[in-house]
């Protein structure tokens, strides 16, 4: 998230950018053929370029909407992105796995689809102490054909599928498409398309559910309205939750921000930023993955 001007507060959804301790080894055989058998994946070279990759393209967003909120998933991008490199080759592939920021000479695209694969499978594991859930889904004109390989790599590296859809009728197309995300959010997305171009060929959709309880709940009996400042000159009563105990803060002097970390029952975490005042753009020049380890 990113609001301008007074009292900015900068989220880093970083549970949700691939941030994965343990991205190790893969299952030895995750297919019958054993043609997706897993090989040692470099856990700090998949985290470090989906970290770089989140940042980057946060950068971009928030140059191209200076004075907007802006809320994304990086790695729900980044996911989408290594899905549709399946199905890519020579200079389109490279632009895209470079793009992720993935630096070819240190890693294979094997490692990164198996990487991605292993990092599927350890968020979407299933849980007592929190609901995720990330995947896509490729919804591709009935007349188009799949190639068995591409259906059967992204079946077993994104868990993805492919649905044949006749895009002409784009009432049912826009159905099935908004039917399907529905489902996978838990009824929270219910309309993610209102509207659908009957000349459409593919649309690739990625989805991704969180539900989480904190560690230390706040007490709605202490939720009051306060000022919020949309801008310099204008400001709106909301809901302001507060909480009554030590939780882990961190001040950072050189690049004039304030870290809090709040902690989910799972042990998971979010990460919050609130720059001083006038410190936002400084603060983004220097959002790359070595801030993130210092801090």
């Amino acid at each position: 998230m990113r609001a301008e001007r007074m009292g900015p507060l900068l989220a880093l959804g970083l549970l949700l950018a691939g941030l994965c301790s343990r991205v190790h080894c893969l299952p030895e055989n995750v297919t019958p053929e054993g043609q997706h058998k897993g090989t040692a994946v470099d856990d700090h070279v998949l985290a470090s370029s989906n970290t770089d990759f989140a940042f980057s393209l946060y950068k971009q967003l928030a140059l191209k909407n200076p004075n907007e909120n802006v809320i994304f998933s990086p790695l729900s991008v980044s996911i989408a992105l290594g899905f549709l490199s399946l199905g890519a080759r020579g200079s389109t592939l490279t632009e895209i796995l470079e793009g992720l920021k993935f630096n070819l000479t240190e890693i294979q695209e094997t490692e990164i689809h198996q990487g991605f694969q292993h990092l599927l499978q350890t968020l979407n594991r299933p849980s007592n102490e929190l609901q995720l859930s990330v995947g896509n889904a490729m919804f591709v004109q009935e007349e188009l054909k799949l190639l068995d390989k591409f259906r059967e790599d992204a079946q077993v590296l994104y868990s993805s599928e492919a649905f044949p859809t006749e895009f002409s009728d784009s009432n049912a197309a826009m159905k099935l498409i908004n039917d399907y995300v529905k489902n996978k959010t838990q009824g929270k997305i219910e309309d993610l398309f209102k509207n659908l171009d009957p000349l459409t060929k593919i649309i690739l959709v990625n989805y991704i559910y969180f539900k989480a309880r904190w560690q230390i709940p706040f007490d709605p009996k202490r939720t009051q309205q306060a000022e919020f400042h949309v801008s310099e000159n204008e400001t709106v009563q909301v809901s302001m939750m507060n909480i009554a105990l030590v939780i882990p803060y961190f001040r950072d002097e050189e690049l004039g921000c304030t870290l809090v970390e709040l902690t989910y029952t799972s042990n998971d975490s979010a990460l919050f930023i609130l720059p001083d005042e006038g410190k936002m753009q400084d603060l983004e020049a220097k959002l790359i993955p070595e801030t993130l380890t210092r801090w």
